[in-house]
């Protein structure tokens, strides 16, 4: 039996499409319904290490808990991951393939559908609900052709669709009435419902409203959510929450993180971001980076062109200085890789082949590797005992005499480096802040002598998967869901797909 395919679109980026996908599944999975998330084509730099050995987006592994599974590649067939402004990583099946400019990546489509229908086919008929995320909006007018990602892979299947837009961005009556126009005649058909999301205020200020796009568009609204305050998921690509909420200066503990233009894997942070004693500040510019207590360097997918953007932004001054007054430095991944003395490239993994001077603060070189290292780790820290677990997503190996003090320690193996002094260290594993006495460790060395709040990011993580859930459960009709999709069943062209 195939199982029923029900699709979340939205009409801007940053809707709330993956929330509300991940309420969903959660809501599914209470119910002992065998419920999987998919995103047939997602471009995030964040990515996460599936059991399998491979990548996909960072919101398809939160859903996939959501659902109590695994992750696995199938949920995310398709990873563009950004390199340039023009060109990108794409990754199928949890696999890189190669660096696609727009126009080539548009004749390897057909090349892609297949992989998107494959893993979609492989997961209807293992469970019964495939609870799909689209991606951006399906009104982008340039990007219709050849569509995979919304209404494209949506006509193919033949799957309905379920609207959401962002009340707190203003203008979401405009939204979704454009995006509904925007549509041709059997795109907007399939659309059997809207959902608003994060409302504030009294919902009786709003209801002419709601019956006015009911009336208009003949679609009925599932849902109004609220805006959730102190709400956690890990973010799919976005720095807007550390640009935009801090805590209180004076006696925090102040870290530093370059807002690289290609950073990736951001949410190794959100622990420290979560942490009340803790300031993090992203910053793009040395002018306006404060004084620091740590100095972090993140992940790149494009690790010499960011190591050049941090040489002309003035980071080497900003760092000879910081470690001249005692501060510390600690790279994670491609920010590891650039504490080093050299980057050989050879192969133009990333870019055009070459060598780039590293700043050199440890004493190290790493050359690049078409292959990627993908795994899940767990190991301890350099003092021992303390436990750390994470994953490695880098295509890099690193050697040299400061890697004998390693970081970690995975038994068969260590990772890392650290200087002489202790004052820089780095290493590949992302997530090392996640587990509390970890968090702690690392930041002891770095001087912090406060008492980390006792927390793991995992179960944070729990916390606002069940809140979302909770919202949707509460304020989702799905009463007339289940009306509209039982309607949409009644007009289904058959189990043929247009791929």
């Amino acid at each position: 039996m195939t199982a029923q395919t029900l699709m979340v679109q939205g009409t801007t980026s940053d809707a709330g499409k993956s929330a509300l996908v991940t309420a969903l599944c959660r809501y599914y999975a209470r119910r002992n319904i065998r419920v999987v998330p998919f995103k047939p084509q997602n471009m995030a730099l964040n990515s996460a290490v599936t059991e399998d050995g491979g990548e996909i987006g960072r919101a398809q592994a939160v859903q996939a808990a959501a659902c109590y599974l695994q992750s696995h590649t199938d949920m995310n067939p398709v990873l563009l991951k950004p390199n340039s402004d023009k060109t990108a990583q794409v990754i199928i099946h949890g696999k890189a393939y190669k660096n696609l400019n727009a126009k080539q990546y548009h004749a390897y489509k057909k090349q892609a559908r297949q992989a998107v229908l494959a893993s979609w086919q492989r997961l209807s008929q293992g469970y019964d609900k495939v609870i799909v995320e689209g991606a951006g909006s399906p009104a982008e007018i340039n990007l219709r052709e050849g569509d995979i990602a919304n209404m494209g892979f949506a006509e193919a299947v033949d799957c309905p669709v379920i609207l959401i837009a962002d009340i707190d961005k203003g203008g979401v009556f405009a939204h979704l009435v454009g995006t509904l126009a925007l549509l041709s005649a059997s795109e907007r058909q399939r659309v059997i419902g809207f959902v608003i999301n994060r409302f504030r205020g009294d919902i009786n200020m709003l209801q002419s409203g709601l019956d006015w796009l009911e009336q208009k568009t003949g679609k009925p609204v599932l849902a109004v959510l609220p805006y959730l305050q102190d709400f956690y998921l890990e973010a799919e690509d976005s720095l807007k929450q550390f640009m935009t909420a801090s805590h209180a200066e004076g006696q925090a503990f102040n870290i530093v993180i370059p807002a690289l233009p290609r950073i990736s894997n951001h949410t190794d942070f959100d622990a420290l971001h979560l942490q009340p004693d803790i300031h993090t500040h992203f910053v793009k510019h040395t002018d306006t980076a404060p004084a620091a207590d740590l100095v972090i360097l993140p992940g790149s997918k494009s690790v010499r062109d960011d190591l050049d953007w941090l040489k002309q932004q003035g980071w080497s001054a900003y760092l000879n200085r910081h470690l001249r007054y005692g501060g510390k430095v600690l790279g994670i991944c491609g920010g590891y890789q650039m504490l080093g003395r050299k980057i050989h490239d050879p192969q133009g993994i990333e870019g055009e082949s070459g060598v780039s001077s590293g700043l050199g603060w440890l004493d190290i070189e790493t050359v690049l590797h078409r292959e990627k290292c993908l795994r899940q780790r767990q190991g301890q820290l350099w003092h021992g005992e303390i436990a750390v677990a994470g994953y490695e997503i880098h295509a890099g190996l690193s050697t040299g005499p400061d890697t004998q003090r390693a970081v970690i320690d995975y038994g068969a193996r260590q990772d890392g480096a650290r200087s002489t002094d202790n004052q820089v260290m780095g290493c590949y594993l992302h997530g090392l802040f996640d587990q509390a006495e970890a968090r702690q460790q690392l930041l002891a060395w770095a001087g912090y002598r406060g008492t980390t709040t006792q927390f793991d990011l995992h179960e944070k993580r729990e916390q606002g998967i069940n809140m979302i859930a909770d919202a949707v459960e509460r304020y989702f009709d799905f009463k007339r869901l289940d009306s509209a999709l039982a309607k949409n069943a009644t007009h289904k062209k058959g189990a043929e797909c247009a791929f």
